[in-house]
């Protein structure tokens, strides 16, 4: 290979937790739709709502559909899947359902006190601490990360803002030198590397930019390992510690962790499971998630995910303005690489499938893929949780099939 396993990751980790999955600009064709509205390019008003001149009313969402929650997340075989879990919530209606099994040896099936790996949702945890030490005034969001991390990028790049790290805006060029990964076998060989934050840094090359700061979109989770470096440089102790202190404890989120240097997964959990050249299966749940670190590296439920996207959208978490910039995308300008609208906020990205406007973000790990999304206002807010054999193009099937049941009405209405 000729690009890193760090930066092949990325790309992989946009196809799949980004532009294919959560944006996913071909769900609507493949419905026989045209794609649904990019949202306005401006501060969405934190909850509660405050009365204004021309006052949007939210869309409401159709009753769930309950049947095809339970068709979509039994299909495991369009992907090969080995469990799925999905709880819906929110003023519209609740729902919790599994399939599958936790535990391939023992045939246990899945509950929902299970914790997995969540991947890039640990995206979100990171830039609400961010927002939260830029509300107390320790951090500028417009300032830029090489004045609170001196030294750390080559001298040659241009001033990068916190905020376009947060909204994946900072052209950073594609990390060179680590592994190839490019089989099931090396990543097996290779799930115990123990990385360090500034070895992953470092990894970069001293250019070019992939494009001038601000210009474009492109989600990269480099951009978040310098975000989690910058609260270790503020408060003067680990990310992990932080996010804890601020996040985890306040909100009674006792499942979830940042798991640092070890690479099981305690207490009753979901297994991973990578397909392996042979055809055979390979239990991948134990992996070193340093070389994650403060982009992918947190394990969760779906219970104490859904608490979490409510205390943030409620506000309870970051005083309006902070919020707003969760909801804020760029300028209309700013477009994807791929010339396709921005859809990446300050820790939230968006999506809107059947007419419904979500927030929130998708994560995925070897074994492991997973999403937390809700309407602004709360309406329909669901945690999905399934687990692929495969990390590649194919398990957007089941996140489409996830989507399209949250979103389209019970047959007969």
């Amino acid at each position: 290979m000729s690009s890193s396993s760090l930066s092949r990751r990325a790309v992989v980790g946009a196809a799949l937790s980004g532009a294919a999955v959560m944006a996913m600009p071909g769900l609507a064709q493949a419905a026989g739709r045209a794609p649904g509205p990019r949202p306005p390019h401006r501060p969405v008003p934190s909850v509660p709502t405050t009365p204004s001149a021309h006052p949007t009313p939210p869309v409401p969402v159709p009753p769930l559909n309950v049947p095809a929650l339970r068709a979509a997340i039994g299909d495991l075989e369009h992907p090969q899947l080995t469990a799925a879990q999905v709880r819906v919530s929110g003023s519209a209606g609740r729902w919790y359902g599994t399939a599958g099994v936790a535990d391939r040896d023992t045939g246990r099936a899945v509950q929902a006190r299970d914790t997995f790996r969540i991947g890039s949702i640990t995206k979100v945890f990171v830039a609400t601490v961010v927002l939260q030490l830029a509300a107390e005034g320790r951090v500028a969001v417009e300032s830029p990360i090489q004045r609170r991390l001196p030294g750390l990028l080559p001298a040659g790049y241009p001033p990068i803002t916190v905020l376009q790290l947060l909204n994946h805006t900072s052209g950073l060029p594609d990390e060179e030198g680590a592994p190839d990964l490019s089989t099931p076998e090396a990543i097996a060989r290779h799930r115990y590397d123990r990385w360090t934050p500034r070895q992953l840094v470092a990894l970069l090359p001293p250019g070019p930019m992939k494009f001038t700061p601000g210009r474009k979109q492109e989600y990269r989770g480099i951009n978040y390992v310098l975000l989690a470096l910058l609260i270790e440089r503020l408060t003067g102790r680990p990310y992990g510690e932080v996010v804890a202190d601020r996040i985890l404890r306040p909100l009674g989120l006792h499942h979830t962790c940042v798991p640092g240097n070890d690479p099981r997964i305690h207490g009753p959990h979901v297994h991973g499971y990578m397909k392996m050249t042979d055809g055979s299966l390979l239990d991948i749940t134990d992996f070193d998630q340093s070389e994650a670190w403060g982009e992918g590296e947190m394990i969760s439920t779906t219970g104490d995910l859904d608490r979490f996207l409510t205390a943030l959208f409620s506000g309870e978490l970051l005083p309006p303005r902070e919020l707003d910039r969760m909801f804020t995308l760029p300028p209309e300008e700013v477009r994807m690489l791929d010339g396709t609208p921005a859809r990446y906020a300050a820790g939230l990205q968006t999506v809107t499938v059947n007419g419904i406007t979500f927030w929130g973000k998708t994560g995925e790990r070897f074994g492991y893929a997973s999403a937390m999304v809700a309407t602004r206002d709360q309406q329909r807010r669901a945690v999905l949780s399934f687990n692929p054999v495969r990390r590649d193009a194919t398990q957007v099937q089941a996140t489409l099939r996830l989507a399209d049941a949250l979103t389209k009405p019970p047959s007969g209405r």
